[in-house]
């Protein structure tokens, strides 16, 4: 993606830009259209799908289109958490989690011959069983090669929780099965409970999650998500390095540098990335709490990049023309 430098994007917007329950949306370009897909909100019962699918010519008006995953046998009763999809040898590839709660989740891919599905089980995504991993990203690197950006849990360490990791892909539907450490927490505002029992222990959980990766003048930027997703803890932050396999530098502090917490707006993050129709605008769109707090609404600015790196140019709630 090539940054924009300040020339307009012709997109006039006011947050949210959908106002129904889409939290984690992720946001991808077929052809002059852009599709959404995201967590939560309405559930399809009588096709027994789930995850909404929303279409957009201009990234502000959203077009519901139904539901894209046909849930797969065994997980009927699962909590499916944050797909996202790409387009590989004109097939489309979903990658989502689901698990029991906020526990046991697992990698798993599902195929359809069309962007807004339906899109249909192909099995767990890694054959090595990890007691948790979430927020599958794919990033399409310049040596042409594919990497899967994910979330685990580390146990270890100082400050233990969910973090980020990424492995080379060898197929759409397979990993190489070797991942390399990108982020942990460094922070305190990367709390996400203390005291919180996991694994059969008490741990103060910090949590780093949403990776979502752009290569910007010569460099990997992963962005992510850390803190608590119910709090205003929550907030985005970036590492960066000279290959996708790292090593990564954290420059993180006491507070989310790229985008936080806003008298208006809570909790804003897990964000995706995509580019406006003038080619060069980059747009995050990403989720956040209302004041009142009760749901997590699709919102989109656009990046700004600096000498200290990304920003993302928000949380807006007036009327934005960029």
């Amino acid at each position: 993606m090539t940054p924009n430098e300040g020339s307009p994007s012709g997109i006039s917007y006011v947050n949210p830009v959908f106002t129904d329950y889409f939290a984690d949306p992720f946001v991808f370009k077929v052809g002059s259209d852009y599709y959404a897909v995201g967590t939560g909100g309405q559930v399809d019962s009588a096709s027994e799908r789930v995850f909404r699918v929303l279409r957009s010519t201009n990234l502000v008006e959203w077009t519901p289109l139904g539901f894209a995953l046909n849930k797969p046998e065994g997980h009927e009763n699962g909590a499916f958490w944050a797909p996202e999809i790409t387009q590989r040898h004109g097939r489309f590839y979903m990658y989502y989690s689901v698990g029991r709660g906020d526990k046991h989740h697992h990698l798993r891919v599902a195929v359809s011959e069309s962007p807004e599905g339906p899109y249909f089980d192909k099995g767990q995504l890694s054959a090595k069983i990890l007691p948790f991993a979430i927020d599958a990203h794919v990033y399409r690197h310049t040596d042409g090669c594919d990497y899967m950006f994910y979330a685990v849990d580390l146990l270890g360490g100082e400050r233990p929780g969910t973090c980020l990791v990424v492995d080379r892909m060898l197929a759409p539907d397979r990993l190489e099965g070797n991942p390399h450490l990108v982020a942990r927490a460094t922070a305190d505002w990367q709390r996400f409970e203390k005291g919180r029992s996991m694994y059969g222990g008490i741990y103060d959980w910090h949590t780093l999650e949403g990776p979502a990766a752009v290569w910007h003048d010569g460099r990997v930027y992963v962005f992510y998500s850390g803190g608590n997703w119910q709090n205003e803890s929550y907030g985005v932050d970036f590492v960066t390095a000279e290959h996708p396999l790292g090593p990564y530098a954290n420059g993180t502090i006491d507070r989310p540098r790229t985008l936080a917490t806003s008298s208006e707006v809570l909790g804003p993050g897990h964000n995706s990335i995509t580019v406006a129709a003038d080619g060069k605008t980059e747009f995050a769109v990403y989720h956040g709490w209302d004041k009142e707090r009760t749901a997590r609404l699709m919102r989109i600015d656009p990046i700004l990049w600096t000498d200290q790196g990304p920003v993302i140019d928000g949380p807006s709630v007036v009327r934005k023309t960029t």
